[in-house]
């Protein structure tokens, strides 16, 4: 059986289907990070599971379902360019009679 692609078709290799390796990469990082933090900083086993799914879940989350189906880093590289270089505009306009 013969498969055929349009040449305008993104074909990209997924994790089970659904998330992209660069994302998995990135979310591995930051839970061990995350997991290193409280290993080393917190005593109480309770305290922290509690600080390891607050921390860890929304990153985890924002990367499984995504904005748009958009990469997770190219999100946070947005993000860093938009806080970089934010400028703000004011316009004030005056009302002359």
């Amino acid at each position: 059986m013969k498969f055929i692609f349009p040449q305008n078709y993104n074909f990209n290799s997924k994790l089970l289907g659904f998330i992209d390796y660069s994302t998995v990469i990135l979310n591995i990082i930051w839970g061990l990070t995350v997991f290193g933090f409280v290993y080393f900083f917190i005593p109480d086993i309770t305290f922290k599971v509690g600080i390891f799914i607050i921390l860890f879940l929304p990153f985890a989350l924002l990367s499984i379902i995504g904005f748009n189906h958009e990469k997770i880093l190219y999100i946070l590289i947005y993000l860093y360019k938009y806080i970089s270089s934010q400028k703000v505009y004011l316009y004030c306009k005056k009302n002359q009679f």
